[in-house]
């Protein structure tokens, strides 16, 4: 349980958006989320963002709920600032406070024009150099955070074929496929959601062998986006995430309003 806690937090951490208007240079986004393994809630998370013409600020939190609190409780907090441009949102430092039961650790990367300039994580993780793949200097080239980079401005395509993703620990690679179009209506948002598969290719920084990674790497994923109108851009409501335990369900209960 403690497995699926922690790559569905890390999971939720890409679906921080909603919306409310303060105005016509600033506009703040509120949205929030409940995550269940089948019919179960494990957990749940809120996020709000600040946009302007030129940058962007979010912010969110995580925290496990029912059976998974039972086990160990699961929380963590997040934050990425960077750039608008005309085809992504580009991080220029993101953050990330992850806690399971007692144990805390932070992770911080620094970005410059997408390549990782600084990582730094807090407690420093023992690794067993006989099946852990590290992360390469190369790998760190033109990558996108996890929090900002499934969020896609208007004029540009929503289900792209390859994202880069770097969460400070972990490069992988997610392959979206576009699968058509869906109603979908919570609060704040009722309108059409664009419905992409997400397939998960790990590149590095992970353990070989791990038992949950090569399940995801078998299984695609599915995630919604639907169109915030006041910030002009696209950003996930609702994906269902396969596990060895079942699937995971993320669903925006507030989008906007």
């Amino acid at each position: 349980m403690i497995l699926l806690g922690r790559f569905v937090s890390a999971s939720i951490l890409i679906f921080g958006f909603g919306t409310a208007s303060l105005g016509s240079a600033e506009i703040r986004h509120v949205s929030e989320y409940d995550i269940k393994l089948g019919i179960l809630p494990i957990a749940r998370a809120s996020f709000a963002s600040e946009f302007d013409d030129s940058a962007y600020r979010i912010t969110g939190t995580f925290k496990s709920a029912g059976i998974v609190d039972i086990i160990s409780r699961i929380s963590a907090e997040t934050s990425v600032n960077g750039r608008m441009l005309d085809n992504k949102l580009q991080a220029d430092r993101y953050n990330l406070v992850y806690s399971a039961g007692k144990r805390t650790r932070v992770y911080d990367v620094a970005y410059r024009n997408g390549d990782v300039t600084e990582t730094t994580v807090k407690p420093e993780p023992k690794r067993n150099p006989k099946n852990w793949i590290p992360v390469t200097d190369s790998d760190l080239r033109s990558v996108l955070d996890p929090l900002s980079g499934l969020i896609f401005p208007a004029n540009s395509k929503v289900c792209p074929s390859r994202l880069p993703i770097y969460d400070g620990e972990s490069r992988m690679d997610l392959v979206l496929t576009l699968k058509g179009t869906k109603p979908f209506s919570t609060r704040g948002f009722t309108g059409e959601a664009i419905v992409c598969s997400i397939r998960y290719v790990p590149k590095s920084g992970f353990r070989r062998g791990r038992s949950d990674i090569e399940y995801l790497k078998k299984t695609p994923m599915e995630i919604w986006f639907a169109k915030a109108q006041s910030a002009n851009v696209y950003a996930p409501v609702y994906a269902r995430i396969p596990t060895r335990m079942g699937q995971v369900y993320v669903t925006a209960v507030k989008y906007g309003g």
